[in-house]
């Protein structure tokens, strides 16, 4: 409890851990709560959980209510997975994929990310689960990140079409992702255009903790 309250001072890190995948990862107490981080930004519980709050919240809890299964491609630490369960009482059944088991196995000692019931936690690579799943769902969150750089796989032809294939309808698609130059931006852009059918409805709500940007679409037909 001490490292909690001096943390409001200065952030604490309790435990560290080299990844492959992730680079560096971090566990730090900062303002009195638990956060992980990697070498460049933060991963989990701390600015990154405020920004797929807000994406949620926009899609509404009444709507979340409605829904039975939830895919989040990118877990991390698993923020979204507590803040849906914790915060939101979802009830149905969650699918998380990861790739990096590092950071899977720090989930589960710090935050308890495996005694979640409804959780399902698959270690693959999120593109190839895409490719294979035979499942539906009704909420798909993207939120891979490989430190402070998004793969180029989430921007292909692809990958959009199999999470289109995905996704049930009246169903929401909620994508997180970074707009810190040109180049990210017309990535962004690049992803939308694909939605541009009547088929969906695209939000953006940009700037949200400064470089993230959230891509929120709903398919209608």
């Amino acid at each position: 409890m001490l490292k909690k309250w001096l943390s409001y001072i200065l952030p604490i890190t309790i435990h560290e851990k080299k990844s492959q995948i992730s680079k560096n990862i971090e566990v730090t107490w900062n303002n009195g709560k638990l956060v992980i981080d990697s070498e460049n930004t933060n991963y989990s519980y701390g600015s990154l959980q405020k920004v797929l709050r807000s994406g949620l919240y926009s899609i509404g809890k009444q709507n979340i209510a409605k829904m039975n299964t939830i895919l989040v491609l990118g877990v991390a630490g698993g923020s979204v997975i507590k803040t849906l369960v914790d915060e939101f009482q979802f009830k149905g059944e969650i699918t998380g994929v990861e790739l990096d088991k590092e950071i899977t196995a720090i989930a589960n000692q710090y935050f308890k990310l495996n005694e979640i019931t409804n959780y399902t936690p698959i270690i693959a690579d999120a593109n190839e689960f895409v490719k294979s799943t035979t499942e539906n769902f009704d909420l798909i969150i993207i939120d891979i990140f490989q430190d402070a750089t998004m793969p180029d796989f989430l921007f292909e032809k692809q990958f959009i079409s199999n999470v289109k294939e995905l996704l049930n309808l009246k169903g929401f698609i909620l994508f997180n992702t970074m707009n810190l130059d040109e180049k990210g931006i017309n990535k962004n852009n690049r992803f939308i255009a694909s939605f541009e059918t009547s088929n969906y409805i695209i939000k953006e709500f940009k700037n949200i903790e400064v470089f993230n940007e959230l891509i929120l679409v709903e398919k209608i037909s």
